[in-house]
């Protein structure tokens, strides 16, 4: 493959660019979409994995991120990003063959550890192919439409995924019912087409072009080039920002599948329609949030959506008192779509608020670092969710009301924690200390939330509208969020009337 770079690029070569990194977002999704999520972990369990183990096959992907300090050094001498980014793709996305054939060669138990080294693998291999991508990107993708540009992006990507989603739930449920014998082998069906859409994503890699890297500035050495990010003083609360947050989300995030299979005893459908629940209130906010980000700032859009999400997990220790009961269904509804369109807006503004404030020529080693931080947080934090839901197994608090009189006597439960509850919270209370340093981080053309807020409301309002005329679809997808400005800005709570 020849990949040569330039100087500078045609606005012609840019738009080809730009269309074959959506390309490349989209078949790389769908690697994703087969070899992730729901789909991992119920595959992980079928073969006998521990909630500990869950918490490893979280972690790994994160951990592997560590792969960055050297890939700097490799960027930095190769000076071929392209390059780079395919072949370690290749390379990364070929141990999902690997992971296909457990069924066929390996027993459960050598399985699991043949899954174990192949997704580390893989995710090493894929964390030098992003050190490259996301320095590539920095200079290729013009600043002033980062935000809309990732928005659309995101979009599509995420609107493919709910469909396939979809695809790959029935396709495993008529699979369990015809072939209940042989039920893992339709797993490995989805690693195998996981590895053909990994594939098809790298070839729209390979002919997007590369504008040639610009020289650094500095002449520091190695380790001296990686400290600069912590002597910048806005990067370093960002870099603050994004540990706590990571640690906070990925404490909870990699168990929810895990809670809703083993506690609430749902259906793999049941969990993936919710999935694609979310992945659709998702889709539908990232067009509003892209806005903002480029109309306002990154930063307020993480104001925003960082405390939808952060209150999301705390909703999950109320889907049980002290077991299943009438409002749990609805409840993990609402969840859902607020962490779909609070998720929404954390990604895109993250990852744009990086780029942003990245210098140029330095972009790989600001980038990679920040990840490098990000993924130690993010690692870590699954490892040790796995050994709290051990810990807390057997461990209960409860708060209960009750009223006692003539007739007889009610009883309300209030609050009821058990196993995942426990880190539900915790992982609550660790993001609101993160939102409390975001405020820290400084982004040219932030604005206060509450003005967010409000626009955010009239986006919802105006998008809603244009897909529904009943007034109570309007009304499930608009309250959670304007209670939430009610909240914010401490003023008393009103009904908010749907129009049909």
């Amino acid at each position: 493959m020849n990949f040569k770079t330039k100087d500078t690029l045609a606005n012609e070569e840019i738009e080809k660019g730009l269309r074959s990194i959506i390309n490349d977002g989209l078949s790389t999704q769908a690697m994703v979409t087969f070899t992730s999520g729901a789909f991992l972990v119920a595959f992980a369990l079928k073969l006998g994995a521990s909630n500990v183990l869950i918490g490893i096959l979280a972690a790994i992907p994160f951990l592997a991120q560590l792969i960055q300090l050297p890939s700097i050094l490799l960027v930095e001498k190769i000076r071929n990003r392209r390059a780079i980014s395919v072949y370690s793709s290749i390379v990364s996305r070929s141990f999902f063959i690997l992971i296909a054939l457990i069924p066929f060669l390996f027993s459960l138990k050598l399985g699991l550890k043949i899954m174990v080294f192949s997704l580390a693998l893989h995710s090493v291999f894929g964390g030098i192919s992003n050190a490259s991508w996301n320095s590539w990107m920095r200079d290729l993708i013009p600043e002033n439409v980062l935000g809309s540009y990732f928005s659309k992006r995101m979009r599509l990507t995420t609107a493919f995924s709910i469909v396939l989603s979809i695809a790959l739930a029935l396709f495993l449920d008529f699979w369990k019912k015809g072939f209940p014998e042989v039920e893992l082998y339709g797993y490995s069906m989805l690693f195998f087409a996981g590895f053909l859409a990994g594939m098809v994503g790298v070839i729209f890699l390979s002919i997007t072009p590369e504008p040639r890297m610009v020289i650094s500035k500095n002449d520091k050495s190695f380790l001296g080039s990686l400290l600069i990010p912590f002597k910048d003083f806005n990067f370093k609360n960002l870099l603050i920002f994004s540990v706590t947050w990571s640690f906070a989300v990925n404490l909870a995030a990699p168990f929810f599948t895990v809670y809703m299979l083993k506690r609430l005893n749902l259906g793999l459908s049941l969990i993936i329609g919710l999935t694609v629940l979310s992945q659709t209130t998702h889709m539908m906010s990232l067009k509003i949030w892209g806005k903002f980000s480029d109309r306002f700032s990154n930063k307020s859009v993480l104001a925003v959506s960082c405390p939808l999400f952060i209150f999301s997990i705390l909703g999950w220790t109320f889907t049980t008192m002290p077991e299943r009961y009438f409002l749990t269904l609805p409840l993990l509804i609402f969840i859902h779509i607020i962490m779909g369109v609070a998720m929404a807006g954390v990604n895109l503004a993250s990852m744009n608020i990086g780029l942003k404030l990245a210098p140029k020529g330095e972009a790989t080693t600001y980038l990679a670092v920040g990840n490098i931080v990000k993924s130690i947080a993010a690692g870590i934090s699954p490892i040790l969710g796995g050994k709290f839901a051990d810990f807390f197994l057997n461990k209960e608090l409860s708060w209960t009301l009750i009223w006692k009189g003539p007739g007889g006597a009610l009883v309300l439960p209030t609050l009821n924690f058990q196993q995942w509850d426990f880190f539900f919270f915790f992982a609550f209370i660790v993001g609101l200390y993160s939102i409390h340093k975001l405020a820290a981080v400084r982004e040219v053309g932030e604005v206060e939330e509450k003005i967010v807020f409000q626009g955010l409301i009239s986006e919802v309002r105006r998008e809603v509208r244009s897909l529904s005329s009943v007034g109570g679809i309007r009304l499930m997808v608009a309250l959670p969020i304007e209670a939430m400005v009610r909240v914010k800005n401490g003023r008393k709570r009103k009904t908010l009337k749907g129009k049909s």
